[in-house]
């Protein structure tokens, strides 16, 4: 899954891609170099980051979502009106950081024939980073993920529609995102696919003493790591770096 942001603000790309042209033909650019998924999001949710209007966000999502139909497009919004008109444009998938658990975000996807992402966060984007606790990280993610599964379910969403995130760095310290790449594979265990985002995070930063764009082997590391214990679909910024590293992987489970 290739990250595309569409924002001024984002923490790693933003600004980069701001203009519709220009993140059209990065999303492009992703495909090429083996992109399944492009995530097209409207509004940062790094730490710290403050909500945009509905309409902004669709100002800036819907010409590039409808400029990429017939590819696999994901769009990453937590806002039903934002998710219909997403899908009526042309996306096929929902990935959402907080898990369809706004007023008819549940409704929204079951009345569409979409893929959909449960993401985990403890907090708000404003707030998630502001001492996050956990008692066991790993339990209670999995927890809510399950919940969540659940709730989808009940609403209609088939199970076979459904990926679930554990939201690394939504919410976690270091140590509680190292303890869920731990872990992970007991998340899998849920038995839905698992999509994995830890390119270019703050973690990986706080580990190596680097900014973001300095991220990039780390990141493809991380994407490895998390491969390794059971995540289906990984998000990251660097497509080709990452599937070279895949296919080095492959190779050797090939041999």
């Amino acid at each position: 899954m290739g990250v595309l942001n569409v924002t001024p603000d984002s923490f790693s790309d933003g600004g980069l891609h701001f203009d519709a042209a220009r993140a059209i033909a990065r999303a492009r650019e992703m495909l090429r170099q083996g992109a399944d998924i492009i995530d097209v999001g409207g509004e940062s949710t790094r730490p710290g980051a403050a909500p945009v209007t509905q309409d902004e966000e669709l100002h800036r999502i819907l010409p590039v979502v409808a400029a990429l139909a017939g590819a696999p497009v994901s769009v990453d919004t937590r806002r039903p009106r934002v998710m219909r008109e997403a899908l009526a444009a042309g996306a096929s998938m929902v990935n959402d950081i907080e898990a369809l658990g706004a007023p008819g975000a549940l409704e929204a996807v079951a009345a569409a024939d979409c893929a959909v992402c449960l993401m985990h966060m403890q907090g708000t984007p404003a707030t998630m980073q502001q001492a996050p606790h956990y008692d066991d990280v790993v339990g209670e993610v999995k927890a809510f993920l399950a919940g969540r599964v659940r709730a989808c379910e009940a609403a209609g969403i088939a199970r076979e529609r459904i990926v679930i995130d554990p939201g690394f760095g939504f919410g976690k310290t270091l140590a509680h995102n190292l303890q869920l790449l731990q872990g992970l594979a007991g998340i899998a265990a849920l038995g839905v696919p698992v999509l994995a985002g830890l390119s270019r995070k703050s973690m990986l930063g706080t580990i190596l003493g680097r900014p973001d764009a300095e991220r990039t082997t780390a990141s493809v590391a991380a994407a490895l790591l998390a491969a390794e214990r059971g995540a289906k679909i990984l998000r990251v910024h660097d497509v080709r770096e990452t599937r070279d590293a895949l296919a080095v992987r492959q190779a050797l489970e090939d041999a």
